[in-house]
């Protein structure tokens, strides 16, 4: 039975392909599923994508992924990245290696968007390379 990778995306990510596409790009979620999945086949893995504008969903599905042993969790938080002191706590307190996934690159925008509280917890970070950045976690995820 193939690993499975938690991938979870926060608020607005259900808006990508329409939402700022000169930043986000013009895939959507759902391009970046099929994708995701064509990738962990071909890696030997399962993923399971999920999508929340709640911060407390987010948190539920970290500990979910811990507690049914999940190889990892790729996650986009989204603005709650630059906020959420309850996902960063989530992430250090589970045993699952979490990698951060970003779109667009965090240092090339606003100020505000320079601080991450997932980077301080989380195994790694892949940021600035569009849906490709997934794809890039996902390498990683296979080799952990």
């Amino acid at each position: 039975m193939p690993e499975t990778v938690f991938v979870l995306n926060g608020p607005n990510l259900n808006m990508l392909g329409l939402r700022e596409p000169e930043i986000y790009g013009s895939d959507t979620l759902d391009d970046i599923a099929n994708m995701l999945d064509d990738k962990a086949r071909a890696l030997g893995l399962d993923i399971e994508m999920r999508q929340s504008n709640h911060e407390g969903h987010l948190v539920d599905w970290i500990q979910e992924a811990n507690a049914v042993g999940a190889k990892a969790v790729l996650l986009n938080a989204g603005g709650f990245t630059h906020t959420s002191v309850a996902i960063h706590d989530a992430i250090k307190a589970v045993t699952v290696p979490v990698i951060e996934v970003h779109l667009s690159n965090p240092h090339k925008r606003e100020e505000f968007r320079h601080k991450s509280f997932i980077a301080m917890a989380a195994k790694g970070t892949v940021a600035g390379f569009g849906a490709m950045s997934y794809a890039l976690a996902l390498d990683a995820a296979a080799k952990l």
